[in-house]
């Protein structure tokens, strides 16, 4: 790798270095480096381009990492990843991509990401998408991500998901079914500044007896962008969800929140909060009394507020 796609893997994933454990990572469209475990394995598949991750039931304490990097100017890049959690095993699985743009020409990553997690398997799963580009380059970064999550029963999923900069336009797409028992929580955190674009949407279907979800989405809308988030949550058994969207919105941007919820039974439980609005006059004059410039300030406060 070059310093630029090395510093491009520091952003989604952490990684100064290669990782413990399990890990692809996917450069300019092609597998660039793996390795697997005895508990973890990794095959490319033969009918269309993408990987199996494959987890051994009773795997505990092991990671997979699994990041793209796009620095080809005009690539635009496709795949689907499917994970099979085995029964009783916790583990992380830390995803993320990010594209260099460089020329003229749009760059894109789509990512069709396919969980089937067995009988009380735990997963944290993180993705982080990230975009930079040299100061003369006109492409655009374009990235539309799609997570698709079935749960059986009693098994747990816990996603961090987040786009803090550099992407022109997404739409993220999250969909999951829940069996007796199981647990969705969703933290998603988005930030678009200039003309940048951004769509987000999730839809759970809480079909299992006692299971939940939780999602808390934290966006920032700055200069002329425009965000539009959805969420779906189906009521379909007794159970418990929870869909809340809290977003600052700055100078000219716009942004439109459209929690739905339907019940099926009396014996759903379901709740939605959104809240739009700019940050407040006097958390800028507290910080600012500190010696903060004011921009310091609203710097200070979105981070905060995102984390």
């Amino acid at each position: 790798m070059n310093s630029i796609e090395q510093n491009i893997l520091k952003e989604v994933a952490g990684l100064d270095a290669l990782p413990v454990g399990a890990y692809n990572i996917r450069t300019n469209g092609a597998s660039s480096a793996r390795n697997t475990t005895a508990n973890i394995d990794i095959v490319t598949k033969e009918d269309k381009p993408g990987i199996d991750i494959i987890i051994k039931p009773g795997t505990v304490n092991e990671s997979v990492h699994i990041p793209v990097v796009v620095s080809q100017a005009g690539l635009k890049d496709m795949v689907y990843n499917d994970f099979f959690i085995g029964e009783g095993s916790d583990v992380t699985i830390v995803a993320g991509c990010g594209i260099h743009s460089c020329g003229d020409a749009d760059s894109a990553h789509d990512g069709i990401h396919t969980f089937f997690v067995a009988k009380n398997a735990k997963v944290r799963y993180v993705e982080k998408h990230y975009g930079e580009g040299d100061a003369d380059a006109t492409g655009k970064r374009l990235m539309n991500p799609t997570t698709v999550v079935h749960l059986e029963e009693g098994a747990q999923m816990m996603m961090e998901t987040s786009q803090i900069a550099g992407i022109d336009d997404t739409m993220r797409v999250t969909e999951a079914d829940l069996a007796d028992g199981a647990k969705l929580e969703i933290r998603d955190s988005i930030m678009t500044t200039g003309e940048q674009t951004a769509d987000a949407v999730f839809t759970a279907d809480l079909n299992g007896e006692d299971c939940s979800c939780n999602i808390i989405s934290r966006t920032v809308a700055k200069g002329n962008s425009k965000q539009h988030y959805t969420s779906t949550l189906n009521g379909n058994n007794r159970c418990a969800g929870h869909t809340e969207c809290d977003s600052i919105i700055m100078d000219n941007a716009y942004v439109l929140a459209t929690p739905q919820l339907s019940a099926a039974t009396t014996e759903a439980s379901l709740i939605h909060e959104a809240a739009i609005g700019k940050i407040a006059g006097e958390q800028l004059i507290k910080l600012m009394t500190l010696g903060l410039t004011e921009e310091e300030a609203e710097e200070q406060i979105i981070s905060g507020f995102l984390k």
